[in-house]
């Protein structure tokens, strides 16, 4: 066991260089809720309020009250920010923001839903819906 995990699960984590306002982290889940932001469950927030995450790799969560702009140059799992923009490559499930555009350049095998943004995706397994913005996308058949 390592830390509480199997060796197997240990080797088989995807860890990725996850950028925050510049200052460089390793890890698989990120998340900011409220005025806190961690990777992995360790707690990692700046000393700003203007906050700008870059993903270099594949990861398996990013989920974000607030965030400025989130761009993942790799896969991901799941996405999600209340207030942000969102760039991506291929996502295995869903997106959703509440107020930000969503540009993915790969495929989406979910949904993709934002309250207030423009969509621009390749492909998309499931629905696209916006209350207030333009959609882009092919729909996978």
């Amino acid at each position: 066991m390592v830390s509480g995990i199997s060796l197997y699960k240990f080797l088989n984590m995807k860890m990725s260089s996850v950028i925050i306002n510049g200052k460089s982290y390793i890890g698989s889940t990120v998340k900011v809720s409220g005025n806190k932001i961690t990777i992995n469950g360790t707690d990692v927030t700046p000393d700003t309020k203007i906050v700008n995450i870059t993903i270099e790799g594949d990861v398996d969560e990013v989920s974000a009250d607030y965030c400025e702009k989130i761009v993942v140059n790799g896969n991901v799992k799941t996405l999600q920010t209340t207030s942000g923009d969102i760039e991506c490559k291929d996502v295995q499930g869903d997106i959703k923001t509440t107020s930000g555009d969503v540009e993915c350049g790969g495929n989406v095998g979910g949904s993709i839903q934002t309250v207030s943004g423009d969509v621009k995706a390749e492909n998309i397994s499931g629905n696209v819906k916006t209350l207030s913005g333009d959609i882009k996308y092919r729909k996978v058949i």
